[in-house]
């Protein structure tokens, strides 16, 4: 039955001919609009911001915290401009903290020494998680998990780094410095960090890349050895695995596996990406060549996959579309295949090679802006495939080549829906206040709570406009001769709410 709309819904502006009517066919807990009412477009579209060696944010550490909020301000507004829905924010990218820790130092990418705190001080994942939800964009938070030192890292490391407190966990690998995975408080320490981020923030996400074991270091010709024999001599003494690299997979699948889990166990809604090197292992799919990761780094994401121990994976494709050994539509069909379980498959594409100069002749390594929209649609016309990671910020911030002025134009031009990956958390959101003037539409929510996003659509004869905005807006500026208008809560978990749908009175 239709509800009686009297009292207030009797004056105002329905009383110029618009009728709202609440659509709520609910079925299995999700609310199913009318037929003729579009489904959003759902793709994940975002890019990396790096902070290791300031790749991408701040532009140079020990900058004043004002002028590092306002590059990150600008950054999030081209994410937004150019169409994305999410960002994914480097917050530890060497045992260290972009955000108010007393586990581990600032990091010096951000204030030039490690352990200093910006000034003024303040908290950037604070502040980008409020200035990313303002815009409607998620920020997935993103760990390196053992990784502790770079090579070109200039400061004194601070008396709380992993390299003081927990040496007997650190090795040094070639130029870097690095957790043995084997050690035990190795994991504790990544996941001590993690818990108490997501504890502590509103993250939409937390992300890993493809740094596990390290990629191998050659001296003279020869493969250096990763010095772990001591940690594996005390695992096989205790009853471990003896084969040395089916121990150092082992090792990071319990990591990956207790991350899932302990990740879940605090919030549920907080996605687990992992972007992994994008070749599994050569020869899978037949043709392919490349860096054996599940020998080399020690790591199975393909295993992480099958057993539904992440929301999303990433592989990172950093190759064209008609690349002979590692053919971009060739990987992706297959990592589709692998999955199995139905996880989200967005993955990640080499942005940064697209060539800063539109004059520069294209070559192997440095790409038109057009390989990467003809990577974006190869990856919507593969089933199961629902979106794009771009590495990194940079590349879209500096429109290299115009490519975020392409994508903005182009593919991304509609706006869209972050995939809904996860299980339901919770009742769905009720139908919103809605009222109509000379501008647009006014809205609110259904009670008295915040609103994570808005969906707006409004119809014109058979045409019809989507737009997508922060749950903080009240209002949409709409076509006054939109035909018809459909509103919606977005909820965190990314089902549509029940919509409130105006359409004209009978004459």
């Amino acid at each position: 039955m239709m509800p009686s709309f009297r009292g207030p819904w009797s004056r105002g502006p329905w009383s110029r001919g618009w009728l709202p009517v609440v659509i709520a066919c609910l079925a299995g807990g999700d609310s199913t609009p009318a037929a003729d009412i579009p489904a959003p477009r759902r793709e994940f579209r975002a890019a990396w911001v790096a902070t290791v060696a300031n790749i991408d944010w701040p532009s140079r550490p020990g900058l004043p915290a004002d002028r590092q909020q306002t590059e990150l301000t600008t950054l999030l507004d081209r994410a937004k401009a150019t169409g994305l829905n999410a960002v994914i924010l480097q917050i530890r990218p060497g045992a260290d903290a972009f955000y108010e820790s007393e586990i581990e130092p600032w990091s010096e990418y951000l204030t030039g020494t490690m352990g200093a705190a910006p000034s003024p001080r303040y908290d950037p994942l604070e502040f980008a998680i409020a200035e990313a939800h303002a815009r409607g964009l998620e920020l997935h938070t993103w760990f390196n998990p053992y990784r502790v030192r770079q090579a070109g890292a200039t400061s004194p490391a601070a008396a709380t780094h992993a390299s003081v407190v927990l040496p007997e966990a650190v090795r040094r690998y070639g130029t870097f410095l690095w957790f043995d995975p084997g050690e035990p408080i190795a994991a504790d320490r990544f996941m001590e960090v993690v818990c108490d981020v997501v504890r502590r923030y509103d993250v939409d996400g937390v992300h890993i890349d493809d740094y596990f074991y390290p990629y191998p270091v050659n001296e003279d010709g020869r493969e250096v050895p990763f010095p772990d024999d001591a940690s594996h001599a005390r695992a096989v003494a205790a009853g471990g695995i003896a084969d040395r690299a089916a121990w150092r997979r082992d090792n990071v699948d319990r990591l990956v596996e207790r991350l899932w889990r302990d990740v879940k166990r605090l919030k549920p809604h907080v996605l687990l990406g992992i972007s992994p090197f994008g070749i599994w292992r050569p020869g899978h799919p037949p043709g392919i060549k490349g860096l054996d990761q599940y020998a080399a780094l020690n790591a199975d994401p393909r295993k992480w996959l099958r057993e539904g121990w992440l929301d999303y994976l990433a592989p990172q494709l950093y190759w064209r579309i008609d690349s002979p050994g590692q053919g971009y539509e060739k990987l992706l069909g297959w990592w589709a295949d692998e999955n199995v379980l139905d996880r989200g498959l967005w993955p990640g594409n080499y942005t940064s090679r697209v060539r800063q100069d539109p004059s520069a002749a294209p070559t192997a390594a440095v790409w038109e802006a057009e390989e990467i929209l003809r990577q974006v649609a190869a990856t919507r016309a593969r089933t199961g495939a629902e979106g794009n990671i771009h590495f990194s910020m940079k590349a879209l911030a500096e429109d290299f080549d115009g490519v975020a002025t392409k994508l903005a134009s182009g593919p991304y031009a509609e706006p869209a829906l972050v995939p809904a990956v996860r299980p339901p958390q919770g009742p769905l959101p009720g139908p919103p206040r809605v009222t109509r003037d000379d501008r647009g539409v006014a809205f609110a929510p259904a009670a008295d709570e915040s609103a994570w996003l808005w969906l707006v659509r409004s119809r014109r004869g058979d045409e019809w406009q989507t737009v997508v905005l922060p749950g903080r807006m009240r209002r949409a500026d709409v076509a006054p001769a939109a035909d018809e208008i459909v509103v919606c809560e977005v909820a965190r978990d990314g089902r549509e709410g029940i919509v409130t749908r105006i359409s004209p009175t009978s004459p």
